[in-house]
């Protein structure tokens, strides 16, 4: 147990440093050659699969929302601003069955698809009143919050979005996989 922990341990280490690099722009190189890349593949897939979750793009989004209520004697209106970090990436444990596999010198890599990682993402501490005036029921404020969600899902997960996570996920994964020896790497991901 101990082991696969150091194993997870270095592909993290790698793939922070290999991220740092990239972002830095620099044309530095990590290289390994090992004779027994294809003996040792099956292990490799364990450590990277057991990772789980991988974000490769966060959007941190806010929202000014709200409504009025048209009363007789005037109006009541309520207006709250709403943070939201939205997540996207993959999530290994998701991945089919042969999703990395050696043909001759080319490593093949079918990527699941890209999605929003976590469901929840306002963040309700930060919710704040903006405006209001009148009185609102905790069943009001939950529409608006509702509202809200929609909002930010609509404005974040858009297919330009999604498109930079795939490209980001495919520049990793390559690096990574070429910081390991495989110099033939073909990625693709799935279908959603």
């Amino acid at each position: 147990m101990k082991e696969r922990n150091k194993i997870i341990l270095v592909v993290l280490v790698v793939i922070v440093l290999l991220t740092w690099l990239t972002w830095l722009g620099l044309n530095n190189t990590l290289s390994m050659k090992d004779k027994e890349q294809t003996k040792q593949l099956p292990s490799r897939i364990v450590s990277i699969e057991n990772i789980g979750e991988w974000e490769f793009l966060t959007i941190n989004d806010e929202e000014m929302i709200d409504t009025i209520r048209h009363g007789f004697f005037g109006d009541d209106e309520l207006v709250r601003i709403y943070y939201g970090t939205l997540r996207i990436g993959i999530n290994l444990h998701e991945a089919k069955k042969g999703w990395i596999r050696m043909e001759q010198d080319t490593l093949f890599v079918t990527l699941p698809s890209v999605r929003l990682l976590d469901e929840n993402f306002i963040d309700e501490a930060r919710t704040q009143s903006f405006f209001e005036t009148g009185s609102w029921s905790q069943q009001d404020r939950e529409k608006l919050y509702h509202k809200a969600y929609a909002t930010m899902r609509r404005r974040c997960l858009t297919e330009k979005n999604m498109q930079s996570a795939r490209e980001n996920a495919s520049r990793q994964f390559y690096t990574l996989l070429s910081s390991m020896g495989f110099e033939n790497i073909r990625i693709e991901h799935e279908q959603q």
